[in-house]
């Protein structure tokens, strides 16, 4: 399955619904702002401004909302969409609305799984990067500039374009915006061999609160470490990234064999734990748990889903030695270009044209609530089958085609046990053999369905407690989750911040909190979950 923001239910139609209009829509604080901005007497300015009366208001702002639980009469919109096209409209957003007491969120691809990137219980503007998406490549130096609104997989296209003996370590949805995913880390199936996105960055372009645009010179190394990783939003805008390309083989192996209970699943999840954190770094294998129906009976389907930097005669040997038991064979092993497994990854067939990259629309949006774990001890069997029990319960036969539910499982180790934890805010290497990602989407609309799909993931989630990290029970920020603690749209409660900043950046949450005073004192750049200041 795909992650619930990119999973797409071919056989169904999804309308769209109406979100309703500001409380003010037309308040002084907006009239000022668009003064400010010159807006109605500069052309190109004006363009690139949306207000509510602006009959491409509504379908800009749709465009990129991504989880239909914030398209709802309840979800308050923006005043204003500011889509800039040049550097010094994203410094005049900034200066205009801090002038003017609006806030600003900031949205790239519109991935963010709780929707903060587009949505607030105060009086606020988008600044929307998607027209900010150039993608230059240098092979030479093994380097490309990319900048924030572009998706993964235009970065992806365009460095196939280039060479077919480089990549970059990123995640598995091409729809996915650049800045929301370097700006929390940004894993995939390139990061046991070379780390985080955000390991390989090497200079940003960014505007801050005062609207200086700066480069990691002019920023200093304390904020240039801050935005990799630890929320960029929460400290200035960035325009754009200077990236290190990672090489890859000519052609790589890609498998995905699946196993329900009845075929021995969990003999085989308990071992994979033992290797997939530690098999050769050239591997990633994911597996992905969901509850099935196979003959009108429940159970719990495995498939495991594999990357090798390689070609098939390498792998097979090496799978042979530590995970006989997968039974893998040359059937199941497809080899291509690092570009292709993009696809392969992304829930595409063999073969799909990698034009296919540069769709930004690919998907119908699906209502849906996400969370994370990270599991440092093998789980026992006994245990295991608890965790079968508890994810059948998810859905019943009724659900089949209405809703998804699985536990994507993503080994750690390699590159991962090297990289110091402060190296940049994103904490999670050493000591972790796994991320669980807790994906869980549904079809049907009202507020109960999505109430009661909600309380059944928390059940869920609690009853996990006992074979996952603990004090604190840590977090991923790129799969965001307002459940481990928020604080209000306007204001960030430095004991509430506390709370989910410790699970998601662990002791790297208290430097952030004075880089951003340093650079950020009177916490401009705020949201539910952002980095306060520190006191």
């Amino acid at each position: 399955m795909l992650n619930p923001n990119c999973f797409n239910f071919l056989t169904l139609f999804i309308s769209l619904v109406s979100l309703p209009s500001p409380t003010i829509s037309q308040s002084s604080s907006l009239t000022n702002f668009l003064h400010c901005l010159h807006y109605g007497s500069d052309p190109i300015v004006s363009q690139s401004i949306y207000i509510a009366s602006n009959p491409a208001f509504q379908t800009i702002l749709q465009a990129r909302i991504k989880n239909r639980r914030f398209l709802n009469p309840e979800t308050l919109k923006p005043v204003a969409i500011v889509v800039p096209t040049r550097i010094d409209h994203v410094q005049g957003t900034v200066i205009c609305a801090k002038d003017n007491g609006l806030q600003i969120r900031i949205r790239s691809g519109g991935h963010d799984y709780e929707g903060l990137s587009y949505r607030s219980n105060v009086t606020f503007i988008i600044l929307d990067m998607s027209n900010f998406r150039s993608v230059d490549i240098d092979v030479r130096t093994e380097t490309a500039w990319v900048q924030s609104g572009a998706t993964l997989g235009e970065l992806y296209y365009h460095i196939a374009n280039k060479t077919n003996m480089h990549g970059f370590p990123s995640g598995v949805c091409p729809t996915v915006g650049i800045g929301g995913h370097f700006s929390g880390g940004g894993f995939g199936n390139l990061m046991r061999k070379y780390g985080l996105s955000v390991d390989n960055i090497l200079d940003i372009i960014a505007v801050d609160a005062l609207g200086n645009v700066h480069d990691r010179a002019s920023m200093g190394e304390d904020l240039f470490w801050a935005i990799r990783g630890g929320g960029a939003a929460s400290f200035a805008v960035v325009v754009s990234y200077k990236i290190k390309l990672v090489r890859v083989p000519n052609k790589v192996t890609v498998f995905r064999k699946g196993f329900t209970l009845e075929q021995g699943a969990t003999d085989l999840v308990h071992k994979w734990q033992q290797v997939a954190p530690n098999i050769n770094e050239e591997f990633f294998i994911r597996v992905k748990l969901e509850p099935s129906f196979i003959n009108g009976n429940q159970t719990v389907t495995a498939t495991f889903i594999g990357f090798f930097l390689g070609r098939r005669e390498k792998l097979l040997p090496i799978i042979s030695k530590t995970f006989p038991e997968l039974n893998l064979t040359q059937q199941d092993c497809h080899e291509m270009r690092w570009v292709e497994t993009t696809l392969f990854w992304a829930g595409f067939p063999i073969g799909t044209p990698i034009e296919t990259l540069l769709n930004r629309t690919i998907w119908t949006p699906l209502f849906f609530k996400n969370k994370s774990d990270y599991v440092k001890n093998v789980i026992p069997k006994e245990s295991l089958n608890k965790i079968w029990k508890m994810t059948m319960a998810m859905m019943n036969r009724n659900d089949i085609n209405k809703i998804r539910f699985d536990l994507e499982c993503s080994p750690y180790g390699g590159k991962m046990n090297v990289i110091p934890e402060s190296n940049t805010p994103f904490p999670h290497r050493k000591g972790n053999l796994f991320l669980i990602q807790y994906a869980f989407s549904w079809i049907d609309e009202g507020s109960n369905v999505s109430f009661n799909n909600i309380k059944k993931l928390r059940k869920l989630y609690d009853g996990m407690a006992p074979y996952v990290s603990k004090d604190p029970r840590e977090c991923f920020l790129n799969y965001r989750d307002l459940d481990i603690g928020s604080s209000p749209s306007n204001e960030t409660s430095f004991d509430d911040a506390k709370i989910y900043g410790r699970k998601y950046f662990k002791d790297n949450y208290t430097r952030l909190t004075k880089v951003k005073a340093s650079v950020d004192p009177n916490n401009f750049f705020k949201y539910e979950q952002s980095i306060p200041p520190i006191k």
